[in-house]
């Protein structure tokens, strides 16, 4: 038999001989919708929780290893943050997303970008209106963060003023790219908000994915982004389950302390109040920020008693 038939009696047997995963393979190109216009699906991956595996053990195959072994061995890459073998798997997703969210997405520069492009093509008529539970007022205490919600009245008057800006100014970025201006697109789109809605194929390995979802899944993040991480979260907890609650464990559900912080827990006799921990901390730390993260960190402890 010649090479060329026996390569396609392997090809018809085995159908492909890329790692797979069920999960992953369940979500190429099923969209998760995110926000009113937005969405995100998985294009292709590759590798599975076993590539995790054979990428630290540098071998071939699974072989006879059983999936306790895989799983405790990447339980501990993960515990101890050896990431290599993580940075072996990856994921390419279709995402499209208001462009405000957008430029806090691409602040994650360990993923490969293409984006749709204003100055070849003609921008979309769509504008993110965020729903009105989420319109509230600038957080006193968190520069960069949501405060106490609006009255209805004014959430109202917020929705009719986006979708009047919005409609004012699509309708000029039709105008000049018209045959009266035909003005050059690079130009014409300038006037359009940061709300229109852009999209992109993001190409990412799963260890740089993990660091990406614990910040844009943490409840600091703007709302916006964890709507599209939760959504990508979801994608990879069905690819990678074993690779997943390992990282749920040890990074995302994880409280890490600091050198001072630990001496701080040592040094004292546990629970006190949050007063009594706060002024312990910002005795010692001599930073209010730094003190509030630390009596939250043993808040989630147990450490703290509101009953002091």
């Amino acid at each position: 038999m010649s090479e060329e038939p026996q390569r396609i009696a392997v090809y018809e047997e085995l159908k492909t001989l890329r790692p797979v995963s069920e999960g992953a393979e369940y979500w190429l190109g099923r969209p998760i919708e995110c926000l009113n216009h937005g969405f995100i699906y998985l294009v292709d991956y590759m590798g599975n929780d076993d590539s995790v595996v054979q990428a630290a053990r540098v071998s071939y195959g699974q072989g006879t290893t059983k999936v306790n072994t895989t799983r405790g061995l990447i339980r501990y890459l993960r515990r101890h943050m050896h990431t290599t073998p993580f940075e072996m798997v990856e994921f390419k997703f279709h995402c499209k997303m208001p462009i405000f969210v957008a430029r806090q997405w691409v602040r994650h520069r360990t993923a490969n970008i293409n984006e749709y492009s204003g100055r070849y093509s003609i921008m979309s008529n769509e504008f993110y209106l965020p729903d009105s539970s989420v319109i509230s007022k600038q957080a006193e205490g968190n520069r960069q963060g949501r405060g106490e919600e609006l009255s209805s009245e004014k959430k109202k008057r917020v929705l009719e003023l986006l979708q009047q800006d919005y409609e004012r100014t699509y309708e000029h970025y039709r105008e000049f790219v018209g045959e009266d201006f035909d003005l050059a697109r690079e130009l014409a789109r300038i006037g359009l908000s940061l709300a229109n809605y852009t999209e992109w194929y993001w190409k990412i390995d799963l260890h740089n994915l993990m660091h990406f979802l614990t910040l844009r899944m943490d409840s600091h993040a703007q709302y916006e982004i964890q709507v599209f991480a939760n959504a990508m979260a979801q994608i990879v907890k069905d690819a990678l389950p074993i690779c997943y609650s390992a990282f749920e464990d040890y990074q995302l559900n994880a409280t890490r302390l600091s050198g001072p912080e630990k001496e701080l827990i040592k040094a004292h006799e546990w629970p006190k109040s949050r007063q009594e921990a706060f002024d312990l901390a910002f005795k010692r730390f001599d930073n209010q920020r730094e003190s509030n993260e630390f009596v939250d960190k043993i808040a989630e402890l147990g450490m703290i008693s509101e009953q002091l």
